[in-house]
Parts: C-alpha cells; sequence; structure tokens
C-alpha cells in the first residue's frame, strides 16, 4: 500500500499516522506538506491527520480545506482514491465537501481527551475491512469539536444508504453527536471521517490494538481489489 499523510500547520498526529501506515503496509508514507501543489504518484490512500490545523481559527478545517494541496486530494478521492480523515482530519473533509454534515462543539463544550467504545456499522467500504458489523472496539478521543450534526433528513439518508461506519456504544458519546455517529463514509465507501483515532490504538504500548485491524484490513483491501 502507498500512502500519503497530509502535513498541516498545527498537525500534531501525522507522524502517530505514519507510523500505524508503515507498521502496517512495510512502506514508508510520503508526508507531504500542505501547501504542496500535487501528490506522489500512484497513491493507494491518502490520510488526513488530527490536530489543530491554522490553530482551529475561523471554524475547525475551515482554512485547512482551502491549502493548495486540497484540491489534489478533492480530485483524488473523486476518481476513487482511498482517504482516510481523523479528527481534524475529518473535520477538513466535511469542509471540502467531500463527506457532509458538520462537526460542531461538544455539547458540554470541553475538550474531551479519553478512550470510548464504539460499535462498527454495516458500511460496505475497504476501511472496516478488518472488522466485522456491530464488533465493539475501543478508540481514543482528543477533541473539541467532535459532535457531528445533520439534519434529519440527512441522518436518515446516511442510516438508509449504509454509510455510518462507527457508533459511540450507549453511555459513551464524548460529544453530543447526533445518534451517537462516530464516523461516516461517502457513497462509494472510499473516503472515511472519523473523531476517534485509530492510529493511537495500533499498537501493544498503546495498551489497545483495535485500530490495527483498520491498517490492515486496509492492505488486505488493496491486495485483493
Amino acid at each position: 500500500m502507498k500512502s500519503a499523510v497530509i502535513v498541516l500547520p498545527g498537525s500534531n498526529c501525522d507522524r502517530d499516522m505514519a507510523v500505524a501506515l508503515r507498521r502496517a503496509s512495510g512502506r514508508e508514507p510520503a508526508m507531504v506538506w500542505h501547501k504542496d501543489a500535487s501528490l506522489p504518484q500512484g497513491l493507494d490512500l491518502i490520510a488526513l491527520p488530527g490536530g489543530f490545523s491554522f490553530g482551529d481559527y475561523l471554524r475547525c478545517g475551515a482554512i485547512a480545506a482551502r491549502s493548495p494541496i486540497m484540491q489534489s486530494v478533492v480530485d483524488f478521492a473523486k476518481k476513487g482514491g482511498l482517504v482516510l480523515g481523523v479528527c481534524n482530519g475529518f473535520q477538513v473533509l466535511v469542509e471540502t465537501g467531500l463527506l457532509p454534515g458538520a462537526l460542531m462543539r461538544n455539547a458540554d463544550l470541553k475538550f474531551v481527551c479519553r478512550t470510548v467504545g464504539m460499535s462498527v456499522g454495516g458500511a460496505h467500504s475497504p476501511f472496516l475491512r478488518g472488522y466485522k458489523p456491530g464488533q465493539t472496539v475501543r478508540f481514543p478521543v482528543a477533541h473539541h469539536d467532535g459532535n457531528y450534526v445533520a439534519d434529519e433528513a440527512l441522518l436518515d439518508r446516511l442510516e438508509g444508504d449504509g454509510r455510518i461506519a462507527f457508533r459511540y456504544l450507549k453511555g459513551e458519546n464524548p460529544n453530543g453527536a447526533c445518534r451517537d455517529i462516530a464516523g461516516i463514509v461517502s457513497a462509494s465507501g472510499r473516503v472515511l471521517g472519523m473523531m476517534p483515532h485509530p492510529e493511537r490504538a495500533a499498537e501493544p504500548e498503546h495498551g489497545n490494538t483495535d485500530g490495527a485491524a483498520m491498517f490492515s484490513g486496509l492492505v488486505a483491501a488493496l491486495e485483493t481489489a
């Protein structure tokens, strides 16, 4: 799997993401600076990591979505490339229009940093290749603006189309997200945005390896495509 990690001013999970991708694929991801105008050739996956791009000014992810490299990311996604956005990366994907809805301030207006339980959705997506629908997993969260919001029509459509990738377990929703949504996929299933951090639960030293299956599953999905 040939991958790239987009590095934005304020990214703080870019190295974590690169380590998880390298462990799963055996290949060093390209680190792409936000001012670059083009992506490396032959990529299978682009990852937008967590952090506080541009200090979260204006709206989280709004300025980053207009960085020079993002047009190439959008074009890559529209051509069927795999794109993963975690935490701030999810916010950026929403701001680009690659994923619908909005990410608002946490319901309690406080930054939350802890491990939460989720159930895996039934979305048909390479990102979920390593999991079973309904499986319980635990990933860390670390955000202030992770409250996923959409109108009822969009929420019903996401549910009906099987686009819910992860849902917080009952009583573990850390931000007030509508219908306990922790992550969604695009209509194609090839763009995933999620608030919890799989790259922070990807090796034994983290105390939890539930996230490793996402990256190994991606590698397996690409090898059998």
